[in-house]
């Protein structure tokens, strides 16, 4: 019997931790039934990376290209072409990683703000779907997003982490809710249990965000601290715990989102 179906709808695949084990790591998500995956764009270079991957291993990856807040500084006028062709390779679904963190500030947060406001509008112009990036920045970050009206895309508040209220305000504007093993961490995440039970069944999306996020909850725990795609199972499993659901229908509920919002071709299983 086949494990159900998961879609991992963010994962930072090119990242060097990743360099010496990375088909291995892509056969144990297949293994686990996680059986499609976004490989994260967040910059210029990584977007580049995320789409070869996406053409190394077209029936389970696919790719999104952006520029990251914390590369907002990066994002001139110089870049605007090179990102705005990247969008038109084959497997890229989003635009993003985008958005506001003014917790880190690793770029002033005029530079945030522009950056994240010309990739909204350049995902409207490619008609593509945003991945959200949004971190101690809730006012700003829906104030841009409401600066777009009617015109703005489907989108995902990725790795989402903040409050049931924020929740409610992004619930309001039909964006999906992505939900990493931070809901695994009794130290920080447990009120996101909370808000995985007011999310709609048909707006609740799962990821893990590799190699960030391992999830506490994993027995017995691995030798490393490297989170991968295979471990979405637990995060699917903390989920529906928190929901009173039952996690392969939970799997088949946020694989079917993952698919409509991201236009994705459903595998066998």
């Amino acid at each position: 019997m086949h494990p159900p179906a998961l879609v991992d709808i963010g994962v930072n695949l090119t990242h060097e931790s990743f360099d010496l084990d990375r088909e291995a790591v892509l056969a144990r998500a297949d293994q686990a039934g996680v059986r499609q995956l976004l490989v994260t764009g967040t910059s210029l270079a990584v977007s580049e990376q995320a789409i070869a991957l996406a053409a190394q291993y077209p029936k389970q990856c696919y790719a999104t290209v952006g520029i990251h807040p914390h590369h907002a500084s990066d994002l001139t006028g110089a870049l605007h072409a090179p990102l705005r062709a990247l969008l038109s390779a084959p497997g890229v679904v989003a635009v993003g990683e985008c958005g506001l963190d003014y917790y880190r500030d690793y770029s002033p947060r005029s530079c945030q703000r522009a950056a994240f406001e010309w990739q909204l509008g350049l995902a409207i112009e490619q008609r593509k779907p945003l991945f959200l990036h949004e971190r101690d920045a809730h006012v700003d970050f829906l104030a841009v997003l409401n600066a777009a009206g009617r015109e703005r895309p489907p989108a995902v508040a990725h790795c989402f982490t903040g409050t049931l209220d924020q929740a409610q305000h992004y619930l309001a504007m039909d964006l999906y809710i992505g939900l990493t093993g931070w809901i695994c961490d009794e130290r920080r995440g447990l009120h996101l249990r909370e808000v995985a039970r007011l999310i709609p069944a048909d707006r609740l999306l799962l990821e893990t965000d590799g190699p960030y996020l391992l999830p506490r909850t994993l027995t017995p725990k691995p030798r490393s601290r490297r989170n991968e795609p295979c471990f979405l199972t637990e995060v699917c499993r903390v989920v529906a715990d928190a929901r009173g659901e039952d996690p392969a229908a939970l799997a088949a509920q946020t694989s079917a989102n993952a698919r409509r919002l991201f236009q994705l071709g459903e595998r066998d299983p």
